[in-house]
């Protein structure tokens, strides 16, 4: 199997860019013979003339436009590799806040992808309530935090806007009852639209389980004892979206924003702010998974 050498496309790079062997050579500090050589393997290698040698100048054959754009990929590749691997710019720790009840599904996919662009970064993820980690932000203990809020905002970023989803069990009719059993967090962004939206229904409603345990909520959703509310797409995999008819009011849509993610704070926490973004405009794309009749 024949291999390409790095070293070896630089110095072909370095020749097409600077017009000859020549200032190639005082380009990479080598010696002419040195580049020239370089270049002969190449040639030898591939089997095919890079380099026409015909004129005062030298210039590349049509191979050689073809080589010097895969040389120019390979090489960028080569020094990236490098570059993340080993460079201090690329280790170290990012501390990522996020809402409890937007952690999934995006937020492993997030983790999961950087961890892979960036082995040496330990990203540390601290949930809590939004109002909580934009104080955090303030302090500076976290580097980014993403909240849920109803209306964008100056200082942040809105990567993605979600209507509320009525949520149950499957096959549940906990949402046919009256009055309408809820579970609700204390702390919850979303709890004074949701009892606004059954107010102005007229539909009478009692808090079945007011707690700041998501999963004491998931539990009693889940025994069809009362039903919740969260952002399209981020209900738990055990729980469904209800399809009542119109027997249960719309709820308002809520915004998720980013905090931290402007340019210019190094490439690590725009990485970071980049897979974000990509991967909460993604949430609520996806078709209803399941009903509850």
């Amino acid at each position: 199997m024949r291999n390409l050498d790095i070293t070896t496309l630089r110095s072909f790079v370095a020749v097409a860019d600077q017009g000859g062997v020549t200032r190639a050579a005082g380009f990479l500090h080598l010696t002419q013979s040195a580049v020239s050589m370089q270049l002969k393997r190449l040639e030898e290698l591939l089997g095919l003339e890079l380099l026409d040698r015909s004129g005062r100048t030298i210039a590349l054959t049509a191979s050689g436009e073809q080589l010097l754009a895969y040389a120019r990929r390979m090489i960028a590749l080569n020094d990236e590799v490098i570059a993340k691997l080993t460079d201090q710019a690329y280790e170290g720790e990012v501390v990522l806040g996020v809402p409890h009840d937007i952690v999934y599904p995006a937020i492993p996919r997030v983790l999961q992808r950087f961890n892979v662009d960036f082995p040496r970064v330990r990203v540390q993820l601290v949930s809590s309530y939004s109002l909580q980690l934009k104080e955090m932000y303030k302090r500076g203990e976290c580097d980014l935090i993403l909240t849920t809020e109803a209306n964008s905002n100056e200082a942040a970023e809105t990567v993605a806007q979600l209507p509320l989803r009525w949520i149950g069990a499957p096959g549940g009719s906990a949402w046919r009852k009256r009055p309408i059993p809820i579970a609700m967090g204390r702390r919850c962004m979303f709890r004074p639209q949701v009892i606004a939206a059954l107010d102005e229904a007229g539909i009478p409603w009692e808090l079945a389980v007011e707690t700041e345990n998501d999963r004491t909520i998931e539990a009693t959703v889940a025994a069809d004892l009362a039903i919740h509310a969260v952002l399209d797409g981020t209900e738990a995999a055990h729980l469904v979206q209800i399809d009542d008819g119109g027997a249960l009011p719309k709820l308002p849509a809520h915004v998720i924003n980013l905090y931290g993610g402007d340019s210019g704070r190094g490439p690590l926490l725009e990485a970071l702010a980049t897979l974000v973004r990509q991967n909460f405009r993604m949430l609520g794309s996806s078709p209803l998974k399941a009903v509850v009749g």
